[in-house]
């Protein structure tokens, strides 16, 4: 089985910065691709970006492109998401992922953390 349990989340002002993190355990990952979802209250989960855990590419919504940026610590089994320049808009609970299968939709990732919540301020 696989866990996985964010951290970093936090209140901010609008423009300011935050790191999330993702740490996973259970299971090798060398073949997983690692995802960021979120959502807002009233609003369905949205798509943030994913990597690979192998070659570490990376994929992002548009949304938060040039704004965000996932990484990953193959020694810590962990994944960053580098949040800047937040906007109000990027209020929600962001959430972890992992799976075999990698894609823009939540039905591609089997496992979840629980979420952390990011509030940005204007």
């Amino acid at each position: 089985q696989v866990q996985l349990v964010e951290s970093g989340g936090g209140l901010v002002q609008a423009g300011g910065s935050l790191r999330l993190s993702c740490a996973a355990s259970g299971r090798t990952f060398s073949s997983f691709a690692m995802a960021w979802f979120r959502q807002a209250p009233g609003k369905e989960r949205e798509f943030v970006g994913f990597i690979t855990w192998s070659g570490g590419g990376t994929t992002y919504a548009d949304s938060v492109k040039d704004r965000f940026i996932i990484s990953r610590d193959i020694a810590k089994n962990t994944v960053y998401l580098q949040m800047t320049n937040l906007k109000p808009e990027d209020t929600a609970v962001y959430y972890c992922a992992a799976g075999a299968t990698y894609g823009t939709k939540a039905h591609f990732y089997d496992f979840w953390g629980q979420g952390t919540q990011v509030s940005v301020s204007s």
